[in-house]
């Protein structure tokens, strides 16, 4: 019998849940991958083919080259091991956060500073 999932109808927001996890596997032992060096080396050298050593689905594969993480948050993707991938870039986790929401770096930081909520979302559920 499936669980009950009432986080489910949460707008906005994947819960990163067993389901999540067994889905975006690939992905995140990928994403874990560029912890060394040598593989954060190869990766940037030809993306595609470095990808393409990981059995992940191809929808997958173009959420990473296309940096779409949002994308790659709803095919299993956890954001902490994404990170992985903006580290790679060369870019801090406020960069990658504020992408997500369409803010500028700044403009995310500044929106954490002043309480955590995008204006978009409202504080109904502070």
């Amino acid at each position: 019998m499936p669980l009950d999932k009432p986080y489910r109808g949460v707008p906005g927001t994947t819960i990163f849940d067993a389901d999540q996890s067994r889905m975006g596997y690939a992905l995140n032992q990928f994403c874990m991958s560029l912890m060394k060096a040598e593989n954060r080396e190869r990766f940037k050298k030809d993306e595609r083919a470095y990808l393409d050593e990981w059995p992940m689905t191809e929808e997958q594969k173009q959420a990473v080259l296309a940096r779409d993480l949002n994308r790659c948050i709803a095919l299993g993707g956890n954001i902490y091991f994404l990170a992985k991938i903006g580290a790679t870039d060369g870019k801090s986790f406020q960069q990658m956060a504020g992408s997500m929401t369409g803010m500028s770096e700044d403009a995310y930081r500044e929106m954490m500073i002043g309480g955590g909520r995008h204006p978009k979302w409202g504080r109904e559920n502070t």
